[in-house]
């Protein structure tokens, strides 16, 4: 039961931990630096805790679903709307503020574009500094802007080190056809996986153990829509 508290090993080597940790703090330092220029340093200071966050997730785990061009611009823009309207309606309070981070949660789920700084985020608004008040609506722009310098630098940084962002659609692999045999291939370890991932050599927010799991599922799911095509053919 304890050894469900150790952390697991990181598949990825100590080049791509610099290269995330230098990504992240020029995209941090950029986004900040150009809401200053805009807002004043006093309101992109405010902003410093979620646009951190998000750097996490834009450099380090740049694979990720959480941390899609999508996922940063519509979640930052939830939750300030949200965040806006709930202090403007129910004032700058501790309660309002979870109110606002709960209503974001909801409403970036049913967008497609969970992205976990967003919580965050909305409580910062809620609970903004004098500065911030003092914006009233266009603290969005403000909120934009950080969040718009932020993916640019991500576009940009992690495509210059050789690290695909945005993430793509799968391409499907071919389909062998007159195969005079059927291959049978061998099952998927979560060795196997741990193996494929450290070739990779980027950051992936699942265990070999979970994806080992979701094969298995996978394939069984597989087999058994296999196995009603040849009995509906027979029928």
């Amino acid at each position: 039961m304890l050894a469900r508290w150790l952390p697991a090993a990181i598949n990825t080597r100590p080049a791509e931990w610099s290269r995330a940790a230098i990504g992240m703090a020029l995209g941090t330092l950029l986004s900040v630096w150009a809401c200053a220029q805009v807002f004043g340093m006093e309101v992109a200071l405010h902003l410093l805790g979620p646009l951190g966050a998000s750097a996490v997730l834009l450099f380090a785990v740049s694979s990720g679903a959480l941390a899609q061009p999508w996922s940063i611009i519509g979640s930052y823009l939830c939750a300030g709307i949200v965040a806006l309207l709930v202090a403007r309606v129910l004032g700058r309070t501790l309660g309002s503020a979870c109110l606002a981070a709960g209503m974001t949660v909801i409403l970036i789920c049913w967008l497609r574009c969970l992205h976990p700084p967003a919580g965050g985020l909305a409580m910062t608004l809620v609970l903004a500094d004098p500065a911030s008040i003092a914006l009233g609506w266009q603290e969005l722009g403000a909120v934009m802007l950080g969040a718009g310098a932020l993916l640019g630098c991500a576009l940009a940084y992690n495509n210059a080190t050789r690290t695909r962002y945005p993430k793509g659609l799968p391409v499907p692999s071919p389909v062998v056809v007159g195969s005079s045999a059927p291959v049978i291939d061998p099952e998927v370890t979560a060795a196997d996986l741990k193996l494929a991932l450290a070739e990779m050599e980027q950051f992936y927010d699942v265990q070999p153990s979970e994806l080992e799991q979701l094969i298995h599922a996978a394939q069984g799911h597989a087999r058994r829509r296999s196995i009603g095509e040849v009995l509906s053919r027979r029928a």
